[in-house]
C-alpha cells in the first residue's frame, strides 16, 4: 500500500483553561464562590486576599523618618511589650479576657438532612474508590423527594467536565441500580413514580396480594393511574375482594420516598444568600452585588520576587511562573464572573422593570433566554448559567432568577401577554369549577377564548399539566347529599 500525503481543512474550537475556569465559576452560587475561593487561596500560595498594598518608600527615606536611638517619636510611651517577643509572653496572657468571664457554650442541634442520611449509609458500603465517587455525586443529583430525573448522559458529561472521570452512561447505570437504589429509604434513586413503587414492592415479602401489586404496577401502571381497574381486573382475571386488597396496598406505598426529610432540608435551605439586589428610588432600579461575598484578590508581591531569586533553578522558576500565572487566570475569571453577573442582571432589569418597581406578576413581561442574552450581548449558554440557582432580593421578596422567564403569547388586542398570566387565569377557573362536573380541556379553551386569549387545546393540557392538574375525569368528586337526619350520603 502505497504511501501518500493529504492536506485537509477543519475548523475545531477549543476553550483556554481561562474560558474553562470562567465557565465554571458563573454555575456556582453565592456561598459555593465564596468556598471555591477559600480552596482557592488554600492551594495557590501567589495568591493573597485583600486590597494589594501601594509601593513601599524607598528605605533611604525611610531611615531619615525614623526616630534615631537616643530620640523616641512624639506620643510614643515605651512599655514592656516593646521589647518581648511572642515566645517570651506567657500562656495566659492569652487567656485574661476568657478568665475574666465565665466561658459559656450555646448547644446547637440541628437536624440531619436527606442527603446526609444517604452519604453516611453509602460509608458503610464495601465499595472501590471509583464506584463511592460516582454514588456520592449521584446522591447530590438526587432531588428532595428521592428521584434522580437528570438524565445519565447529562450527568455523564457533568463527570467529565467538573471532575475529569471518563464515567459511562452504562457504568453509572449500574451503580445506581446495585448502590444507590439499595440504600434506605425503599425508592431511592428511582427516574420515575414507577420505578419508585416497584422499588418498593421488591423490599417486601412475597405474599399473593403485592405478586399482583408487582404485575398491575409493571404491565397495568397507566390504566391504574387513569383508574380503568375493570380493564385491570379483566386483564388479570383478579376477584373484586381481592383487587380492593392490591389497591390497598399499592396505595400504602409512599410516592416520594425522600419526603420525610423535607422539614430538615427546607430548614438548611432556609437562608438565601442573594446574588443580587435591586432597590427603587424615585421610580429609578439600583442594582449593587454584595461586595462581602466577593473578597479582593491579588497576586503576592513576595512570591513574584522569587521569580529573580530562583531564576537559575528551572523546576524552581517554572513552579512559581504556573502558580503565578494560575492566580492571574482565577483572579481575571472571578472579575470576569462578576461583569457577566451584572450585565445579565441589568438586561433582566431593562426587560422587567414593571416588575420590580410594582411586584405584580401580572406586570411579567414573555422572556426567554435570548431576548437577555442579546441585550447582554453574550452567548445563550452564558444566560442559562447566570440564572441557575442565583436569587435576587427586591422591594418585594427574593426571587430565583428563573421565575422572570416565560414564554409569550398574543391577545385579541395584539398585545404580548406572558403565560404565567395564562396559567394564573386557567388555575382560577379550574377552582371555581363545579367538582361535580369539571371542565374538560376543550370547556377551559373556550372559556381562555372568551377572556381574549386564543390558545389552543393541546397548548391548554400542557398548561394544565404543568400546574400539576388531572384530567376531568379524575377531578370528578361525587355529589354529596344530606337527608333531613343530617346523614351525608
Amino acid at each position: 500500500m502505497a504511501l501518500r500525503q493529504q492536506q485537509t481543512l477543519k475548523q475545531q474550537q477549543k476553550l483556554s483553561p481561562l474560558q474553562i475556569q470562567q465557565v465554571k465559576l458563573l454555575e456556582l452560587t453565592a456561598l459555593e464562590m465564596q468556598d471555591r475561593i477559600v480552596q482557592e487561596l488554600e492551594e495557590n500560595p501567589a495568591l493573597e486576599m485583600g486590597a494589594e498594598l501601594p509601593d513601599e518608600p524607598d528605605s533611604a527615606l525611610d531611615d531619615d523618618l525614623q526616630p534615631t536611638d537616643t530620640e523616641l517619636a512624639p506620643d510614643s510611651d515605651p512599655t514592656l511589650g516593646d521589647y518581648l517577643t511572642e515566645d517570651d509572653v506567657p500562656d495566659y496572657a492569652y487567656n485574661n479576657a476568657a478568665q475574666s468571664e465565665p466561658r459559656t457554650e450555646i448547644p446547637y442541634s440541628e437536624a440531619e438532612s436527606f442527603h446526609e442520611y444517604l452519604q453516611n449509609q453509602l460509608q458503610l458500603k464495601k465499595l472501590t474508590k471509583r464506584a463511592t465517587q460516582i454514588a456520592e455525586y449521584l446522591i447530590g443529583n438526587l432531588e428532595d423527594d428521592g428521584y434522580l430525573r437528570r438524565n445519565l448522559g447529562a450527568i455523564s458529561d457533568d463527570l467529565l467536565f467538573q471532575y475529569t472521570m471518563d464515567v459511562s452512561p452504562n457504568e453509572l447505570g449500574e451503580v445506581l441500580h446495585l448502590v444507590v437504589q439499595t440504600l434506605d429509604p425503599a425508592g431511592i434513586g428511582a427516574t420515575n413514580l414507577q420505578e419508585c413503587l416497584l422499588l418498593q414492592l421488591e423490599r417486601k415479602a412475597d405474599t399473593h396480594e403485592r405478586t399482583l401489586a408487582r404485575s398491575i404496577v409493571a404491565d397495568y401502571f397507566e390504566a391504574f393511574s387513569k383508574k380503568q381497574y375493570d380493564k385491570i381486573k379483566r386483564g388479570l382475571s383478579i376477584p373484586d375482594d381481592t383487587f380492593k386488597q392490591v389497591v390497598k396496598e399499592i396505595t400504602s406505598l409512599n410516592p416520594k420516598p425522600g419526603s420525610a426529610w423535607g422539614s430538615a432540608t427546607e430548614t438548611k435551605m432556609a437562608h438565601i444568600t442573594p446574588d443580587f439586589t435591586v432597590e427603587t428610588l424615585d421610580g429609578k432600579l439600583l442594582l449593587s452585588m454584595p461586595s462581602h461575598n466577593i473578597p479582593e484578590l491579588h497576586v503576592s508581591r513576595d512570591f513574584l520576587g522569587m521569580l529573580e531569586q530562583y531564576a537559575k533553578n528551572d523546576d524552581a522558576a517554572a513552579f512559581v511562573k504556573q502558580k503565578t500565572d494560575a492566580a492571574r487566570w482565577f483572579i481575571d475569571a472571578v472579575r470576569q464572573r462578576q461583569n457577566t453577573l451584572r450585565n445579565t442582571m441589568e438586561a433582566i432589569m431593562n426587560i422587567q422593570k414593571t416588575f420590580f418597581l410594582t411586584g405584580e406578576s401580572s406586570t411579567l413581561k414573555p422572556m426567554i433566554l435570548k431576548d437577555v442574552a442579546e441585550i447582554a450581548e453574550c452567548d445563550i449558554s452564558t444566560v442559562s448559567r447566570v440564572v441557575n440557582s442565583k436569587y435576587v432580593q427586591t422591594n418585594w421578596g427574593i426571587y430565583l432568577l428563573k421565575y422572570f422567564f416565560s414564554e409569550g403569547l398574543t391577545n385579541e388586542q395584539g398585545e404580548e401577554v406572558s403565560t404565567r398570566e395564562i396559567k394564573a387565569i386557567l388555575q382560577e377557573c379550574i377552582e371555581a369549577e363545579d367538582k361535580t362536573k369539571p371542565l374538560s380541556d376543550d370547556a377551559l379553551t373556550q372559556l381562555l377564548t372568551a377572556k381574549g386569549y386564543d390558545v389552543a387545546r393541546r397548548t391548554v393540557a400542557k398548561y394544565r399539566e404543568g400546574l400539576g392538574v388531572a384530567v376531568a375525569r379524575l377531578r370528578r368528586e361525587a355529589k354529596t347529599c344530606v337527608t333531613p337526619e343530617g346523614v351525608k350520603f
